[in-house]
C-alpha cells in the first residue's frame, strides 16, 4: 500500500448508503483509508455511529424508503456510493406487489434522489464520483428475484444517464456489479433459496448461487470496496458509464 493510495482522497467527502454493514461498511473503510471524510448512512443508526467513530467519519441515520423526505435534499459530497439494498426471493405469481414497489423505491428511486441532491455540489466544484453498487443481476436474470433484477437493471440505466449528463462537469458515474458477496444479505438468501428450490441449505451455494461462476467461492466485501476505491481516483477519470462485473466469470457465459 503506497502513501499515495492512502492520501489520494484527502480533502474529499464521501457518502455511503447502507454503510453500517456488508459491502457498504467495506466501502466506507476503504474510502476513509484513502483520506476521505466518510458519512455512513444507514437505517441502523447505532451501527452507523459505531463505524463512523471507527473511521473518523460521520453518521447519518436515514430511512431511504421515506423518499418524500429526500426530494428537497441538498448533499455536499464529492463521492456518492449508492449501496443500500434488500432482497426477496419469491416466484412472480406469489411476489407481494407492495414488496415489489418498496424494493424499487429503495434501490432505484432513492439513488435517483440522492444523485439529484449531490450533483449541484459536484457540478460547482468540477468533480464528482458516483458509484452504484449494482449486481450481476443488473446484467443477468435469475428466477424468483423479479424485484431485485428489475431494480438493478434500472440502476444500471440511471448510472449511464448520470454519466452522460455529468461528464461535461467532471462527474463520473459507474456501476460495480458483483456476484454473490459474503454478507448478511446473502446469508439470508441461502435460507430463502433452499426453501424456494426445495433443497438443503448446504447445497444452495454450489448448486444455485455459484452454478454459473467459474470461480467457486463467494466474493469478499473488501474486494468490492477495492474496486470502488479505484473508481474514485484520478486514474479512473475517463471511466464513466461503465459497469464493472466482479462475478467470478458468471457473465462470461
Amino acid at each position: 500500500m503506497s502513501d499515495s493510495a492512502v492520501t489520494d482522497l484527502a480533502g474529499r467527502t464521501a457518502l455511503v448508503t447502507g454503510g453500517a454493514s456488508g459491502i457498504g461498511a467495506a466501502c466506507a473503510r476503504e474510502l476513509a483509508r484513502r483520506g476521505a471524510v466518510v458519512t455512513v448512512a444507514d437505517i441502523d443508526g447505532v451501527g452507523a455511529k459505531a463505524l463512523a467513530a471507527e473511521i473518523g467519519g460521520k453518521a447519518w441515520e436515514v430511512d431511504l424508503l421515506d423518499v418524500a423526505a429526500l426530494e428537497d435534499l441538498k448533499l455536499e459530497t464529492d463521492i456518492l456510493v449508492n449501496n443500500a439494498g434488500v432482497q426477496t426471493v419469491s416466484s412472480l405469481v406469489d411476489f407481494p406487489p407492495e414488496k415489489f414497489r418498496t424494493m424499487l423505491a429503495l434501490m432505484v428511486e432513492a439513488p435517483f434522489l440522492l444523485v439529484r441532491a449531490a450533483l449541484p455540489h459536484m457540478y460547482e466544484h468540477g468533480f464528482g464520483r458516483i458509484i452504484n453498487i449494482s449486481s450481476v443481476h443488473g446484467l443477468r436474470a435469475s428466477p424468483f428475484k423479479s424485484a431485485y433484477v428489475t431494480a438493478k437493471h434500472a440502476l444500471e440505466g440511471l448510472s449511464k444517464v448520470t454519466a452522460v449528463e455529468g461528464g461535461p462537469h467532471g462527474v463520473t458515474s459507474n456501476c460495480v456489479s458483483p456476484g454473490y458477496v459474503r454478507t448478511p444479505l446473502v446469508d439470508k438468501q441461502i435460507t430463502d433459496q433452499a426453501k424456494a428450490h426445495g433443497i438443503p441449505e448446504k447445497d444452495v451455494v454450489e448448486q444455485i448461487l455459484l452454478t454459473e461462476s467459474a470461480v467457486k467461492r463467494l466474493i469478499e466485501p473488501a474486494e468490492v470496496a477495492a474496486l470502488v476505491g479505484w473508481l474514485t481516483t484520478d486514474a479512473a477519470g475517463m471511466v464513466t458509464g461503465a459497469s464493472y462485473t466482479m462475478d467470478g466469470g458468471w457473465s462470461a457465459r
